[in-house]
């Protein structure tokens, strides 16, 4: 009977281990003291579970281009939003849009959406930046 108890006891915490590795903080990747704000072309946009993501083409200073990676909340919370493939809400390659964000700890060219300016100038909120959206 102990040994039975000791082997459950043993399989929920490797269940539980395997669960909290597959869940992530925001707070390891972006530095969640900060906001930014950047404008450039949609490339593209991708509506998956768990986290969709949108890559904005950026122009440097240069003359260069440097597609950026923005993080989203899963598609059923962007749903909720109304934000989507289709409707007033959607995001086209092409579109010249402003978002605002929380950058990537590193400095890399990353970060976790809040809001998007779109085309018509309409604010529309994606996140509110926590690990719920």
């Amino acid at each position: 009977m102990t040994k039975r108890i000791a082997g459950c006891i043993a399989l929920c915490g490797f269940v539980m281990a395997a669960s909290l590795q597959a869940h992530h903080s925001l707070a390891g990747v972006y530095d969640m003291k900060k906001e930014a704000e950047m404008a450039g072309a949609v490339e593209s946009v991708r509506f998956v579970n768990p986290h969709g993501s949108l890559v904005l083409a950026v122009k440097n200073a240069d003359g260069t281009n440097t597609n950026w990676v923005f993080t989203l909340g899963s598609a059923t919370a962007l749903a909720a939003r109304g934000v989507g493939r289709t409707g007033p809400n959607a995001l086209h390659a092409g579109d010249m849009i402003k978002v605002t964000f929380i950058p990537a700890r590193s400095g890399a060219p990353l970060g976790f959406l809040k809001a998007v300016t779109m085309p018509d100038g309409r604010v529309v909120q994606i996140s509110a930046g926590n690990a719920n959206d």
